[in-house]
């Protein structure tokens, strides 16, 4: 059996993990050991917020909705069932964006929802 030198891909993977830590601090990007312990925090920490800022996106989208719907006089969760019960189908990003770039669309869409619930509450 041949004598097998494995200088050269250690060094490559070394290389690598190096390269992927560059902008940590101290010796998490200088030494390999701490470097590489660096990497695989950084890069689970990366996969978890990945799925969190979906969450994070639907928060804001929400909260934008709220503030478009009670700027004309209509709460949240009355302005979504207004909408489920006249059958406008539109997601939640899209009523977002509405609510800040075109406020009268958004209006036109408030008094359709208001037109389904009978008494709707007044925000404060």
């Amino acid at each position: 059996m041949p004598r097998v030198k494995r200088g050269v891909a250690s060094h490559y993977r070394h290389k690598k993990v190096l390269a992927l830590t560059k902008g940590h601090q101290g010796v998490r990007h200088r030494l390999f050991k701490r470097a590489h312990e660096s990497m695989l925090h950084a890069l689970s920490y990366a996969y978890i917020h990945r799925r969190e800022r979906k969450g994070d996106m639907r928060r804001l989208w929400i909260a934008r909705i709220n503030a478009g719907s009670r700027a004309n006089g209509m709460i949240y969760s009355e302005f979504m069932e207004g909408l489920k019960k006249a059958g406008v189908i539109i997601n939640r990003k899209m009523l977002a964006d509405m609510a800040v770039k075109e406020p009268a669309a958004f209006a036109n869409l408030v008094t359709i929802a208001k037109g389904q619930i009978p008494e709707a509450r007044i925000p404060e």
